[in-house]
């Protein structure tokens, strides 16, 4: 038997060591992806991505205003409807890295909201590729690829993984989109 001064020296750091690869696994599973703070489009109101999409399966997208398939946003708010009661967030980011976002914020939102109906959460214009890519989409790219265009679709499970991902030529509502966020719910 261990003497009494030495197991309580001893037993701490075993313990620590044996649980530390599990703890901290279970704390980085959702943790890079949403541990930020971002604003919603044409609005003052700062979201936590962490509270709002925490433990949640989310389909991510990046968006431009002025892109031959900017009107994926309807299928993206169909899917939205279509999942909401179940689980499944819908958030877009609108870019410009394409050189397809409009200059001006509000006329972002008015591509969303009016032109589209869009009801998800959309945020305030960021980067989404290279060395200046907003944190969220540097995870994004580590787990899986950085969206090559705009409208490339990400499916995230409840833990933070990116799980399946779709190019800007496969529609939100695609039978392939569908089957990964049934997956996920």
């Amino acid at each position: 038997m261990l003497p009494a001064a030495f197991r309580r020296l001893f037993m701490p750091v075993a313990l620590a060591a044996i649980c530390a690869p599990a703890f901290a696994d279970s704390q980085s599973a959702g943790a890079p992806m949403f541990s930020h703070e971002l604003r919603r489009l044409h609005s003052d109101e700062v979201v936590n991505l962490s509270e709002r999409f925490g433990g949640q399966p989310v389909l991510v997208v990046n968006t431009a205003s002025h892109c031959g398939f900017t009107r994926q946003f309807r299928e993206l708010e169909s899917v939205h409807q279509k999942y909401k009661d179940r689980g499944l967030k819908v958030a877009g980011f609108p870019s410009d890295d394409f050189r397809q976002e409009a200059g001006d914020e509000a006329k972002t939102a008015e591509v969303c909201f009016e032109n589209f109906g869009v009801t998800f959460d959309m945020f305030a214009p960021i980067q989404v590729t290279g060395e200046r890519a907003h944190p969220l989409f540097r995870e994004i790219a580590r787990q899986s690829a950085a969206p090559d265009w705009n409208f490339h679709k990400y499916v995230i499970d409840r833990n933070g993984r990116v799980v399946a991902a779709f190019p800007s030529r496969v529609k939100p509502d695609a039978p392939e989109v569908l089957k990964a966020i049934e997956k996920v719910l």
